[in-house]
């Protein structure tokens, strides 16, 4: 009932993205039924049918991206103040968003379903006119309700577990996990609980004001370490940076000549609830994936001209082997991985060589949020390289494409570039804190638009090519 109340009462951006999700359900739940028509009309081959349903996962992966995407930029659902007081923790919050996800791709489903009734003549009586179409659709054969059934749930199953792993709550960090290993203070090797900073002793002058000298020195009689000493004297966190309050406590000279110190009151504790919608914090993942990606883009353009040499140019009315569908999905993979890798090269590139304020802002702005657009932006590098292999192998003379090959290739097209900007948005709500600053301070807003001009074209310097190159050593062995 929440989640049908947040649906209902969501802005109309919000719908137009969950309507996004409603059709793509829709076409990746057509596609899976018109597999399963044509199992039950070619009973006598079952590996063309087996292949076209293993076809289907390319828009049924597509489908449940998109759902994950427009269920992260969800404002109904994201953790607020005093939401927890009221039953609506974390956990529910997640539970609330992968069940509106489930609502709209099953509403989809069932508009599949419809559809694929309507056009096989079960709901007006009328069988269908194409013989194709009639192949696709069993036309006059029953229907097995269990496999129309699990084929309708796949999609909404799959899409609601993904956003339940994506937003489920995490534990906050320490920063101590995260420090790299290397030497510390004298000497010490291995993973430290936390490092010390030069200066972590005392710095400036700073004191705690309910220790006291007695109790420092009691302190250091009782065997304290001296990180702990140096925590609380110097105020050095688990990170090693010093905390520096504006109310810290300062020594006043008395009007005998001794040192006083003034008591403050302590800053009021942080929210520590934890997040469910966690934003992701810029990591070296970012570039660490790259080899990774690299190394599985190879594994499938190598899987691909293998499959390619061995079987040749795919028949004129039929599809590509299974062997080139997963070097197709190798390579779409690890375009995927190397993506944030590529976006924060990309962003390095463009602060080198005595950057100016544009160029710094648009390469700092590529940076942060590589984490955030970069799998996207490999996702539809891979689905550009795809559909250059298409229109070289797919020509006049090359075997033909038909209305459902068409259906499923707008289906992955339209899903990945739908995600990629939903991640645009997303990345935007995220830094509008700084560019609200950054207005603030003075900035003109034709400087900010010039910036993402910037990125927008270092973006298409960058990947145009690597997706020229990767479409062409992927044509190759098909083009035989």
């Amino acid at each position: 009932m929440l989640a049908l109340r947040l649906t209902r009462t969501a802005h109309l951006a919000v719908h137009l993205r969950r309507l996004l999700v409603a059709l793509a359900s829709a076409g990746t739940g057509f596609l899976l039924l018109c597999a399963l028509g044509h199992a039950l009309s070619h009973p006598d081959a079952p590996g063309a049918s087996a292949l076209r349903l293993a076809w289907c996962a390319a828009p049924l992966a597509a489908a449940v991206y998109l759902a994950v995407a427009v269920a992260r930029t969800d404002p109904g659902t994201r953790p607020r103040s005093g939401l927890s007081a009221i039953g609506l923790g974390p956990g529910r919050l997640m539970a609330v968003s992968a069940t509106t996800t489930a609502l709209s791709a099953a509403l989809g489903s069932v508009a599949a379903l419809l559809a694929f009734l309507y056009m096989r003549g079960s709901l007006t009586g009328r069988p269908p006119s194409d013989r194709v179409a009639a192949d696709a659709l069993a036309a006059g054969q029953t229907l097995p309700a269990p496999a129309v059934l699990t084929l309708l749930v796949l999609v909404p199953a799959l899409a609601s577990a993904a956003v339940a792993h994506t937003l489920r709550p995490r534990d906050p960090r320490p920063a101590a996990a995260a420090a790299p290993r290397g030497y510390g203070r004298f000497g010490a090797y291995g993973w430290g609980k936390a490092r010390e900073t030069f200066g972590a002793y005392g710095r400036f002058g700073a004191r705690v004001a309910a220790a006291g000298p007695a109790g420092s020195r009691a302190a250091g009689a009782m065997g304290v370490p001296p990180l702990e000493r140096s925590r609380e004297w110097g105020r050095v966190g688990a990170g090693g940076a010093l905390r520096t309050q504006a109310s810290a406590p300062h020594p006043a000279p008395s009007a005998d000549g001794t040192t006083q110190t003034l008591d403050a009151a302590p800053p009021p504790p942080a929210d520590t609830t934890p997040d469910a919608h966690p934003e992701p914090t810029p990591r070296p993942q970012s570039t660490t994936a790259l080899p990774w990606g690299i190394a599985v883009l190879t594994a499938g353009l190598t899987v691909e001209t293998y499959t390619g040499n061995a079987t040749g140019a795919p028949a004129p009315g039929t599809a590509p082997s299974a062997g080139v569908l997963i070097g197709w999905a190798l390579t779409a993979l690890g375009l995927a991985l190397a993506g944030p890798g590529l976006t924060h090269l990309c962003g390095r590139l463009l602060q080198a060589a005595r950057p100016g304020a544009l160029r710094l802002l648009a390469g700092r702005v590529l940076m942060e949020e590589s984490h955030r657009i970069g799998r996207p932006l490999g996702v539809v590098a891979a689905v550009a390289a795809a559909a250059y292999v298409t229109a070289t192998v797919y020509d006049g003379d090359g075997p033909a494409f038909g209305p459902l090959g068409t259906l499923g290739a707008v289906l992955v097209a339209g899903c990945t570039v739908a995600t990629l900007l939903t991640a645009a948005v997303e990345a935007r709500h995220a830094r509008a804190d700084t560019t609200g600053a950054l207005l603030r301070l003075g900035a003109p807003p034709a400087t900010l638009r010039a910036a993402a001009a910037v990125r927008a074209a270092a973006l298409l310097a960058l990947f145009g090519p690597l997706v020229l190159v990767v479409a062409v050593l992927a044509a190759l062995p098909l083009d035989n």
